[in-house]
C-alpha cells in the first residue's frame, strides 16, 4: 500500500500522470567525519546574551545525533549546562580552555 498522506502534499499541484512522484524533500544528513578530520572552532560569546558568556564549538559536520551525543559529553565533563540548536554546541561559561582540552582528548585534533 502506497503511502498517499495528504499532508505530505500540501502545496502539489494535482496531477493526472498514474506515475507521477511527490517529492517530499526531506534531507539527508551527510555521514559524520572521523574525529582527525573535524575542524572545530571554539569561541567565546556575548552578544544577545543578558551580559554572560557562553563558549561556542561549531563547525562539525555530521549528523545530529553524533552533534547531541558530543553536546551531551562536553557539558557533563565541564560540569555546566549547556544546549546543542542549529549545528553548534553552546557551553554556558568562559570553558574554552576546558573544551579544548577534552576534544583533544578525545581525538579532535584540528581544533582551535
Amino acid at each position: 500500500m502506497k503511502n498517499n498522506d495528504w499532508k505530505d502534499r500540501l502545496g502539489v499541484m494535482y496531477s493526472t500522470n498514474p506515475d507521477y512522484q511527490y517529492n517530499t524533500e526531506e534531507n539527508e544528513e551527510e555521514e559524520t567525519l572521523p574525529k582527525d578530520k573535524q575542524q572545530l572552532r571554539i569561541s567565546l560569546d556575548k552578544r544577545n546574551r543578558g551580559g554572560k558568556a557562553v563558549t561556542l564549538v561549531t563547525g562539525f559536520r555530521g549528523t545530529n545525533d553524533d552533534l547531541t551525543i558530543l553536546g551531551k559529553m562536553l557539558k557533563v565533563k565541564c560540569g555546566v549546562g549547556g544546549s546543542v540548536k542549529d549545528g553548534e554546541i553552546i557551553i554556558q561559561g568562559d570553558m574554552r580552555a576546558k573544551v579544548l582540552e577534552i576534544l583533544q582528548k578525545e581525538g579532535y585534533t584540528k581544533s582551535k
